[in-house]
């Protein structure tokens, strides 16, 4: 699967603010921003991230994900240490 189709879907899915996913194979990162985070749990922000991926993590197009969630306002502050290079 590609980055840019796994972004696309958890643009539609959550309308988020920005996304960025990076990564190969079945393996990816990804960077969300939204202000629908500014009252969740940790737990509860990845819950919502992985919620529109499920079917592809139980059918093994995506076998490992790594997750960061910042509200705009956090992510400004953030962007430059976890932008991907």
């Amino acid at each position: 699967m590609d980055p840019k189709e796994i972004e696309a879907l958890l643009q539609s899915e959550l309308g988020l603010d920005e996304v960025h996913v990076t990564g190969e194979g079945s393996h990816f990162q990804v960077i969300a921003v939204s202000e629908a985070f500014a009252n969740l749990s940790r737990v509860k922000q990845q819950q919502m991230i992985y919620r529109p991926l499920n079917d592809k993590i139980s059918d093994g197009t995506i076998h490992a994900l790594t997750i960061k969630a910042f509200t705009p306002e956090k992510w400004q502050r953030e962007k430059l240490l976890n932008m991907p290079g």
